[in-house]
């Protein structure tokens, strides 16, 4: 199918060809008819990609900072190769999408195929959505005019925080395709709206919809105008939907407001406030977040659990039916702000020409006979028949970071990359000549020519792709962990018979730091401690989520179990976690763990997330027959009381490089599996018993 990506490392906006995604439980699949060009957000991004290094550092500092430090503690290589990786990821545009439901996922109850329906799909002939950003369109509202639902519904939530009540006077500061949405809106509310705005043409369509629209450009101040018009009480309520680095929009909006006024931000503006303005006057101020509530929280956007309406009367898709319903009872006229009309495969008419602010609204119209091949060819790569052919499911920030760059150096014949949505693994496809982008990833277990399949995907993901991987007659390789509890386990338990072997991403005992350490210290019993500045995560983001992620602990603490276990020679046989806080929850990110070892070892894992990202990562120290080594951050390793040692230094190094390149040669020529399956098993038993053993307060058995 072709969809429209954009780069943002040099602003070229491209339409691919990327594989068809599937439909999945909770989604509906939606063959696309019309798609809603957003000019001003997309002018935005395309915009910020074309500028060069130097000015994209500037519009972001923090950022910046985050660059500094990685520096610091990481070295200049790896922070480069990271920076260059994220820009170098595709950007899809496009969330304003109309079309017509092809097939349901499991659990989806109120689509069925058939429905004409609008979504904040991306500008792509085919999309799966979360069936909760999903609306229905009413049968005498056009495909076309549905293409506004969900840039309406971005001016609806902020006229929902505004509250404007009947007769009151709401100014909007920005008329391009939100301003003039949201002032209409509020007029149809039976509000007095004035709109602002330096574009003459923006000012002429306003004035059509019966708004008082003033332009400052040509010598009215705003704010004497409101007062004025208002008898010097000021407006009731201010929208602000202008994009603009300027703090003075912000200042003239409390400045026209009446005392105890409310100010809404939809838009992007400087907001160096004054206190004085504010406080004098009490000032309510409040940012509008985007459709409206359920945005951003995956368990309604992802999960598909609504809000229950008695408690939550507007969520993003009811704000989808409201602007919808407004279109279908004339009360919004949206097909009078369209500008032009253009078939997908002449896009570039629309995107060449991003800059003209004169345009408001342009349409995408797609072909009703698009190519829904959810498997796309890429180019001939460098995949050898017999050879240990590589299939990979999942396309994310270690794929691209980490696996594929050290894949590529070793020549590793990669077959096919499997991603959910298609467009990550076809731009890594082309970027690592990889034969195949796919969004089914049963075709890569499907394929005779591969024989090892690599999983990187979400935790939950791992266990039963292993296991369907296993019974499919391949060699595994999956990214840590093997599984998020003791069921998963279980299953690939009862698939794994030896036949292939199963090598779990536990890369630090390939580092040399790691294997310079065992050399020199050697198989007696001993003490390690192992610390990990592992930095804050947000809580919303998935890997703390047990049922997704399985929780910190679980999804990295593990690398560190693993790694004491390969330096003692020895398996875990008792785990005693205890974590930061009165009553800590079960999943935690700041706890210390006591491991007990066959051969009278002990480790110690301080995992934190409260600790300074100035700091290095991570640090571990071995104390045995009077011999102290010390690793800092797998760059530096010194040794105490050991003859003809003093210290190991080199560039970052983890492990990762040596355990692809050892896993690929295995997998070609043969020889035993990298990591014993017994210790794999042991470790992931024991990142299992941290949890339970946080829950019951008390040493757990392994």
């Amino acid at each position: 199918m072709k969809q429209i990506i954009q780069s943002f490392k040099t602003g070229e906006t491209i339409l691919e060809d990327v594989p068809a995604p599937k439909v999945r439980p909770g989604y509906i699949l939606i063959r696309t008819s019309r798609s809603l060009v957003s000019l001003g957000t997309e002018r935005m991004l395309v915009e910020f990609g074309r500028a060069n290094m130097f000015q994209k550092a500037m519009q972001q500092p923090d950022r910046v900072k985050q660059v500094l430090s990685k520096v610091k503690t990481e070295g200049l290589q790896p922070t480069l190769n990271a920076v260059f990786n994220k820009l170098g990821q595709p950007l899809p545009l496009g969330y304003c999408n109309v079309g017509t439901v092809i097939a349901v996922g499991e659990g989806v109850d109120d689509f069925s195929v058939g429905d004409r329906v609008a979504s904040n799909g991306q500008h792509a002939e085919f999309v799966c959505i979360p069936k909760n950003l999903v609306a229905h369109i009413p049968d005498n509202v056009s495909d076309e005019d549905a293409t506004f639902t969900v840039i309406g519904a971005i001016g609806l939530q902020g006229i929902r925080l505004c509250d404007p009540k009947l007769g009151e006077t709401i100014v909007v500061v920005g008329l391009g395709l939100i301003g003039l949405i949201t002032a209409e809106l509020l007029i149809a509310n039976g509000c007095k709206v004035i709109g602002i705005d330096l574009d003459r043409n923006k000012i002429e369509i306003a004035k059509k919809k019966g708004i008082v629209a003033i332009n400052p450009g040509e010598g009215t101040d705003p704010v004497k105008f409101v007062n004025s018009y208002t008898g010097n009480t000021g407006a009731d309520g201010i929208v602000i939907t202008a994009s603009a680095k300027t703090d003075e929009i912000i200042a003239q909006a409390a400045k026209m407001s009446r005392k105890r006024g409310r100010i809404i931000l939809v838009g992007v503006i400087g907001l160096n406030i004054s206190r004085a303005d504010f406080y004098e006057k009490e000032l309510t101020f409040q940012v509008s977040c985007s459709y409206g509530p359920g945005r951003y929280d995956d368990r309604y956007e992802k999960e598909g659990i609504d809000y229950p309406l008695p408690f939550v009367r507007w969520t993003e898709q009811r704000n989808f039916s409201a602007i919808l319903d407004m279109i279908s009872r004339g009360k919004l006229d949206v097909n009078s702000l369209i500008t032009d009309r253009v078939p997908i495969l002449e896009y570039n008419k629309i995107y060449n020409n991003i800059t003209n602010k004169d345009a408001i609204a342009s349409i995408l119209l797609y072909p009703e006979n698009a190519n829904d091949a959810d498997t796309v060819k890429v180019t001939e790569g460098n995949f050898l028949p017999g050879k240990g052919g590589i299939g990979i499911i999942g396309a994310g920030n270690f794929t691209s970071m980490t696996m594929l760059p050290a894949l590529q150096a070793i020549n590793a014949p990669l077959h096919s990359i499997a991603s959910a949505a298609g467009v990550t693994g076809t731009s890594l496809a082309k970027k690592y000549k990889i034969g195949k982008s796919t969004t089914d990833y049963q075709s890569i277990l499907n394929d005779d020519t591969i024989d090892l399949v690599m999983i990187t995907t979400r935790h939950n993901e791992h266990a039963h792709m292993v296991v369907e991987s296993l019974k499919a007659n391949k060699h595994v390789f999956v990214e840590k962990p093997l599984a998020i509890d003791r069921k998963g386990l279980e299953d690939v338990l009862a698939a794994y018979n030896g036949s292939k072997t199963l090598t779990v991403g536990f890369n630090r005992r390939f580092s040399p730091h790691a294997i310079q350490i065992k050399k020199t210290i050697g198989s007696a019993p001993m003490n390690v401690i192992a610390t990990m500045n592992a930095g804050a995560i947000p809580s919303n983001v998935w890997v703390h989520d047990m049922m997704v992620g399985g929780g910190r602990i679980i999804g990295e603490a593990c690398h560190f179990m693993d790694l004491i276990t390969y330096l003692t020679g020895s398996k875990i046989t008792a785990v005693c976690m205890n974590a930061m806080g009165i009553n800590p929850a079960i999943n935690t990110d700041n706890a210390s763990i006591l491991l007990q070892y066959e051969n009278g070892s002990t480790g110690v894992i301080n995992y934190f997330a409260n600790g300074s990202k100035d700091y290095a990562k991570e640090r571990v120290e071995v104390y045995s027959q009077e011999k102290t080594m010390i690793l800092d951050n797998f760059q530096l390793t010194t040794g105490y009381g050991i003859k003809n040692f003093s210290k190991l230094k080199t560039n970052l190094d983890k492990g990762h490089n040596n355990q692809f390149k050892l896993l690929i040669d295995r997998v070609k020529n043969g020889g035993e599996s990298l990591i014993p399956f017994e210790e794999i098993i042991n470790t992931t038993l024991a990142s299992l018993a941290a949890i339970e053993s946080l829950k019951n307060k008390q040493w757990v058995t392994v």
